[in-house]
């Protein structure tokens, strides 16, 4: 397999990890579109939303508990953060590998893009 995502969650390619369980791995975006950007990520293989089971529940609720944890670490949990999923071609996902963008540090506009 030829996924970045999964290249970094094996140690091949170096990120700035702010955070890493046997499940999930939270790095530094290193295209940030905020002060704080940060890309929370299964270890295991997921392509997308659209690729998600019910197998998937419980791993998808740990991903937003660590994104709610990081965020109150990072301190920007009082003032506000954004929660990013983009989903296949139109809407933006750029690595089939199933991610959420924690966004912070900034006023967010709406509508987002």
């Amino acid at each position: 397999m030829d996924c970045i995502f999964c290249k970094i969650v094996n140690k091949e390619i170096p990120s700035e990890i702010v955070y890493e369980d046997d499940k999930i791995v939270a790095f530094k975006d290193i295209s940030p579109a905020a002060p704080t950007h940060i890309l929370f990520i299964p270890k295991k293989h997921v392509d997308s939303v659209n690729f998600l089971n019910d197998e998937h529940i419980d791993l998808v609720g740990e991903i937003f508990l660590r994104i709610k944890e990081v965020a109150k670490e990072l301190k920007i949990a009082d003032e506000g953060y954004r929660i990013v999923n983009n989903c296949g071609d139109l809407g933006g996902q750029t690595v089939n590998h199933l991610h959420f963008h924690l966004i912070g540090g900034r006023q967010m506009q709406w509508p987002p893009g």
